[in-house]
């Protein structure tokens, strides 16, 4: 049977705790610290990468803002040139008009100028018919 030996309890025990430290120098400490470098290098990723997220968000704001600036600026511009040729757009037609009018003015004028020459030589050839029919009534 088995039988309890102190002796060989104690090299064992000894053999034991100098593996475990020998182990703890060798393996465990550096398994642990690489262990904690991961730990650091994950936790430092996420926080920069958290970072730029939130950088990134801050600069899609002010992109957005600028676009929108761009855009009122735009706006702003067009309704002006709108506006500006709007006016032009009145003046020209205000001009033409004017112009018409001056040539249907012309035009009128010169209607009734021509109107009253063709009453003139209407009349003076009329004299001339109602002449000439009383003449013939007369001879006849």
């Amino acid at each position: 049977m088995l039988e309890f030996q102190g002796i060989w309890f104690v090299v064992l025990l000894v053999n034991f705790l100098v593996l475990v430290f020998v182990l703890n120098l060798i393996l465990f400490k550096p398994f642990l610290k690489v262990a904690d470098q991961r730990r650091a290098a994950v936790k430092d990723a996420l926080e920069s990468a958290r970072n730029m997220s939130e950088k990134r968000e801050e600069e899609l704001a002010a992109m957005k803002r600028e676009i929108e600036l761009a855009r009122s600026k735009a706006k702003d511009l067009f309704e002006g040139l709108r506006a500006e040729g709007l006016e032009k757009q009145r003046q020209a037609l205000a001009k033409a008009h004017e112009e018409a009018m001056k040539r249907s003015e012309k035009i009128k004028k010169e209607i009734e100028s021509e109107t009253a020459k063709a009453r003139q030589a209407l009349r003076a050839e009329a004299e001339k018919f109602s002449d000439g029919i009383l003449e013939k009534l007369v001879k006849a």
